[in-house]
Parts: structure tokens; sequence; C-alpha cells
């Protein structure tokens, strides 16, 4: 399992703090886990996690790699809002299938099953890369980097992004995609058939059409461009089609 790491905001304004900055509404913690991101002002993705209610206060579930960046930027924005936030001891185990007490199910999708959140950790042996792979769900690091767009990388439909809940830092230029433009370029599942791994290029005859990023067996995620990602394409030696 990707090293995560727990954080803590405390505070009165702990809830109307990350309402301004993240990409979901924070007001759904009362239903359950919250996926969302930081994004930059000019849209892009800085950071994804999971947001955790824990009574009064809020967790938050990130990737190790973005942690020390996410409690930088966090503290930042903090101003004078009435919040703390620290890094807890706390670890995450996940796992699928019937729920353990105090587990919450990923909001992702039904398929990537539940987290629990406490003193163990780790996760019951699930192929997690299957699982992301066969629900086009983005990995932090591999499909989801500082070139992200989160509605590239599907975040309306992992529940990650709300359209209602008003302003926060990168709100502008995400609404404009979604109301605006016709995505040209973004996440899809594809199929491998021979050799190739994260990180080739997908060729449609000389033209670059994309990029193989997580694989299990004889599927895959690409990032494409639409418009060639069409007929046979070729990665290192295999033979990619897209599903």
């Amino acid at each position: 399992m990707t090293d995560r790491t727990i954080f803590r905001l405390t505070g009165d304004d702990a809830r109307d703090f990350l309402q301004g900055l993240v990409t979901n509404d924070v007001k759904k913690l009362d239903q359950g886990l919250v996926y969302a991101a930081l994004l930059t002002p000019q849209g892009k993705y800085m950071a994804d996690f999971f947001l955790v209610p824990e009574g009064a206060n809020i967790l938050i579930d990130v990737s190790s790699d973005l942690a020390a960046m996410l409690f930088q930027r966090l503290s930042m924005y903090k101003l004078r809002a009435q919040v703390t936030l620290e890094e807890t001891d706390l670890t995450v185990k996940r796992g699928t299938g019937d729920l353990p007490d105090g587990a919450l199910p990923d909001p992702r999708h039904p398929d990537m099953g539940w987290r629990l959140y406490g003193n163990e950790g780790g996760d019951d042996g699930s192929d997690w890369t299957a699982l992301r792979v066969a629900h086009l769900v983005p990995e932090t690091g591999v499909e989801l980097t500082p070139d992200t767009f989160i509605l590239e990388a599907g975040f309306e439909r992992l529940n990650g992004v709300d359209f209602r809940k008003g302003c926060y830092v990168g709100q502008e230029v995400t609404a404009r995609m979604k109301h605006k433009t016709e995505l040209r370029k973004g996440l899809a599942r594809v199929s491998v058939e021979g050799e190739a791994t994260t990180g080739d290029k997908i060729l449609n005859g000389v033209k670059e059409a994309g990029e193989l990023l997580s694989r299990a067996g004889d599927e895959a995620i690409a990032y494409l461009r639409f418009d060639r990602a069409k007929d046979d394409m070729q990665a290192g030696d295999a033979v990619v089609r897209r599903l």
C-alpha cells in the first residue's frame, strides 16, 4: 500500500477553512469520507486526499510523498482562521468486502472498498492496481501529476469535485473546462497486447497519441489525446486499443 500520512485539522473554522480551498463540498463529511483535491490558482493538481470526519475535527489522509508540501500549503492559507493543523500517528487500513466496525466506504467507486483509521495499517491483499485499472481510478504520482487537470483525470465521475459548492482555489479554470469546452485529452482504459510498461509513449502511426500508465494484465490506464486514440496503436512492443 502507498504510504499515507494523516493530519488532523481542529478549530472552530475547520470546515469553512477547507471549504474555500478544496474541490469538493466539505459538508459531505456528514455522510462519510470526502475525496477532494487542492489545486493551483491555474487549476492544476497539487494533491488529492480523503477528508475524514472525526467528531468536530477533520482528518486529512494524503500520500506521504505529498504530505510536507500539503502541510506547508495549508499552513500558508491559514492566515487568521481559527484552525490548527498537526500530523498524527494514525494509520489507514483498507480492504474490500464487508465493512469492519468504524470503516468508511471509499467514495470514488464501490469496488474500491473501505478505509479504517486507527493504530493498525495495511490492507487485505486486494489487487488494488487491478481494481484501479478496471474502474479508471487514478493514483497519486502516477496518473495524478503537477500537469494534471482534474476533469481530465475523471474527478467528476470519482465524486472528487462539486460544481455547486462555490469558490475554491482553481475553481474558475475547472468550471470553465466543465461548461465551456469539450475535453480533448484525458484518462481512458486501454487493452494492451505485448510488452509495454508505465511511461511508454502511445503512437498512432508517427503521431503521439498518449502515454501508458498503470497496467494490470492485459488492460491499463492511459492518458490519451482522444482525436488520435483510434484504431490499433503502439506502445513499446505492444498493440494498444482504447476500450
